[in-house]
């Protein structure tokens, strides 16, 4: 709709006054013949602010996908929140962790040998966990399973209950990674993870992203703090104990974090390594 402005007699313009009301039919006339040749210029684009979620299978992220790629925490800290647990926690994380490393370092690089000629030259196998908080790292492990293991999961039964996937004979492990497995020798690059601080010797396993996905909020709380290569679960059975059960042994090593709860469970680890008992 075009609104004709009503002018009172005595403002006419020029062109409506001298021609009178034939001049303004024409001048009406005029403009309106005029009007397709108009262009109208398009609302300029809003600019949004924030990270750009990208919907994925047609669907909205989930409100876990938008903290996850804003980085965003998907808990809040607990546990142990002292500056001197803190310091004194890190300090026996780098001094362990290198102590471990100088030890073992015989038997990681005859590993990393093996691997690297049966590998195809890749002995070391890369996977994205949530560590502190939610936030995603790059966790290392010696390579125990064969190349096509992704591909071939949907072809093995999981035995265990809850997101996790385990399979106690999982035809996908090949005969020296479950040497690696039982030993536990496949968890020790982790203990570059240690050294870069995205790990501690103590704390709950880091979890991969598609499990997380699937926790309850409760559940999530097990981020809370900073993960680790043994926890209760690691001394207690591993892939033996149900996944709730898994869960409540990281909420109790949450409200009982100190320095006498890890020494504690460091002392408990190598029976365990040495057991095998859940290891697969």
């Amino acid at each position: 709709m075009i609104a004709i402005p009503i002018y009172p007699t005595e403002r006419l313009p020029a062109a409506y006054s001298e021609g009178g009301a034939c001049g303004l039919l024409q001048t009406v006339v005029a403009t309106t013949a005029a009007l397709p040749q108009v262009e109208v210029a398009r609302p300029a684009p809003q600019r949004r602010s924030g990270v750009r979620i990208r919907r994925l299978s047609g669907r909205r992220p989930s409100l876990f996908q938008q903290q996850l790629r804003c980085g965003r925490p998907l808990v809040q800290p607990e546990g142990e929140l002292r500056g001197g647990y803190q310091a004194a926690k890190r300090l026996m994380d780098v001094v362990g962790a290198a102590l471990l490393l100088a030890l073992l370092a015989p038997i990681l690089l005859g590993v990393f040998l093996v691997l690297l000629v049966t590998t195809r030259g890749k002995p070391i196998y890369r996977q994205v966990r949530l560590g502190y908080l939610g936030r995603p790292f790059t966790m290392y492990k010696f390579r125990t399973m064969a190349w096509n293991a992704n591909q071939a999961q949907h072809a093995v039964a999981n035995e265990k209950d809850g997101p996790i996937f385990k399979n106690r004979r999982d035809p996908r492990v090949t005969r020296f990674g479950r040497l690696l497995r039982t030993t536990s020798l496949d968890e020790t690059p982790q203990l570059l993870n240690v050294l870069l601080g995205q790990m501690s010797l103590v704390g709950p396993r880091p979890p991969v992203i598609q499990e997380v996905a699937q926790y309850t909020p409760w559940q999530r709380r097990r981020l809370a703090v900073m993960p680790g290569l043994t926890c209760l679960w690691q001394v207690s059975g591993r892939s033996e104990v149900a996944f709730t059960d898994w869960v409540r042994m990281d909420l109790w090593y949450i409200r009982n974090q100190s320095l006498l709860t890890d020494l504690n469970l460091l002392l408990r680890t190598p029976w365990s390594v040495i057991s095998g008992r859940g290891a697969y």
